[in-house]
């Protein structure tokens, strides 16, 4: 395996994989703060170099994190259908981005491809990816699931309803998502952070949530994102969840630090299928996003990229109804300002996707980073164009619980009809039942949530 190149009249001679991958990284403060990061833009263009002309083959005998001493690896691996990666594995990593950029390589061939693909080269080919590279290759790619309702179809922007409140006031978490649902908000999951992570208070939201989608016969799903293992305490108290919840990390030893393993994930999957509210067959919503593993020390001094690949790669296995990469939230340590939350939020959606997930993106940022809410629309009108399969929706675009910025009800609102994108289909025939959109364009009626009063 060749890991040393010439550029600008220097020689740069890379240690192992797991450096050059972190070199060939577009900037990120994480892998700054990591110690991991290129020292100057050369550099980075020489391990771009030396990555693009390593085989699949090498990528894989060479693994950043041995299936032996993690679990995530062992889950990876699992994965990998042989036949796929039999005809593949002798392709560049340069190869691997022409070919899903080619023209006529469309989303059955790039499902195909991917089955193949362990995390660590879908990761590598993101990394020679320019911004639009990583448009137009995740715009080609369709992932539908089925949880009550189906999401995931070419021309559909839908949403989550983010009804968070600072107490977990159940009056206030209804006032919030009748708000949402007067503006088209809700389609993809009424999702609910809570303050109070017991089985009686997730019980009592999800019993709130399954009451109002009952009463006005929505047609969506309900989830809050407790712990799951509060989750679970309340589903086996009766509690009517549709979807089980869980951030995930890309490394065990990250995922301990979520207070989770493969074995707690395993029981969770079955207690949904059988004990969940849902017709399924999806019936997981998880969220990721890049820097979690190294503020918990368990980075294995792997770049924040290919580690959150890995999280998509476990995502994977459970079949999930949707995922997100909450893009911004962690903070400035990891992706310093606007320029980095873009580039984040793209590789995030593509990896996503060419994982075959139903991928999503909080767009969103904290308020001492150096980005504001016009950089905001910037990468939602971006992953919309990239055929983003949700975004999230909460009140103004500031969440009074989480303290952060998001994007707006009306917000999605706009993407949908400036992009001429549409709600889930069962969801847009409830909205036309309920007078608040026609031909695709909300009514006059929208936006007043008072008319579920």
């Amino acid at each position: 395996m060749n890991l040393k190149t010439l550029a600008r009249g220097r020689t740069y001679q890379f240690r192992d994989l797991k450096e050059l991958m972190a070199k060939a990284n577009e900037v990120k403060s994480g892998d700054q703060l990591a110690g991991i990061a290129a020292e100057d833009a050369t550099e980075r263009v020489a391990a771009k170099m030396v990555l693009s002309e390593l085989t699949l083959s090498e990528l894989r005998e060479h693994p950043l994190l041995p299936p032996e001493t993690d679990e995530v690896s062992r889950v990876i691996e699992s994965g990998i259908q042989e036949d796929v990666y039999a005809e593949i594995r002798n392709w560049t990593v340069a190869g691997l981005r022409e070919r899903l950029l080619r023209q006529d390589c469309g989303n059955a061939e790039i499902h195909r491809i991917s089955r193949g693909l362990t995390s660590e080269m879908i990761a590598a080919a993101a990394k020679l990816m320019s911004n639009l590279d990583l448009i137009q290759a995740a715009a080609k790619i369709e992932v539908i699931t089925h949880c009550n309702t189906t999401m995931g179809q070419k021309r559909v922007l839908a949403s989550r309803a983010q009804p968070n409140h600072p107490s977990d006031d159940l009056r206030g978490i209804r006032a919030s998502l009748y708000e949402a649902l007067s503006y088209g908000i809700g389609d993809a999951v009424i999702g609910i952070n809570p303050v109070i992570d017991t089985a009686e208070s997730v019980k009592n939201i999800l019993s709130l949530t399954k009451e109002v989608m009952n009463r006005w016969e929505i047609p969506t799903q309900n989830c809050v994102l407790a712990h799951i293992t509060t989750q679970m305490r309340a589903i086996q108290q009766g509690a009517p969840a549709d979807l089980a919840f869980q951030s995930l990390a890309g490394s065990e030893l990250g995922n301990k630090a979520f207070g989770i393993d493969i074995k707690l994930l395993d029981e969770a999957d079955e207690l949904i299928r059988t004990k969940g509210s849902a017709a399924g067959p999806n019936r997981w919503y998880f969220e990721t996003g890049q820097g979690s593993e190294l503020s918990s020390e368990a980075h294995h001094g792997i770049d924040q990229v290919t580690l959150e690949a890995r999280c998509y790669g476990l995502a994977r296995h459970y079949r999930p109804f949707m995922v997100n990469t909450v893009v911004g939230f962690i903070g400035p340590e990891y992706l310093y300002d606007s320029k980095q939350v873009i580039r984040a939020g793209l590789e995030d959606h593509f990896m996503g996707k060419l994982h075959g997930l139903p991928m999503g993106v909080d767009v969103c940022y904290t308020n001492h980073m150096q980005a504001d809410q016009n950089d905001m629309d910037n990468l939602a009108v971006l992953l919309s164009a990239a055929g983003v399969n949700f975004i999230i929706g909460v009140p103004m675009a500031d969440d009074c619980m989480l303290n952060y910025q998001s994007t707006s009800f009306h917000d999605i609102a706009t993407l949908r009809e400036t992009l001429g994108l549409r709600p889930a289909p069962v969801f847009e025939q409830w909205l036309e039942r309920m007078e608040l959109m026609q031909d695709g364009k909300l009514t006059a009626r929208a936006g007043d949530p008072t008319l579920f009063v």
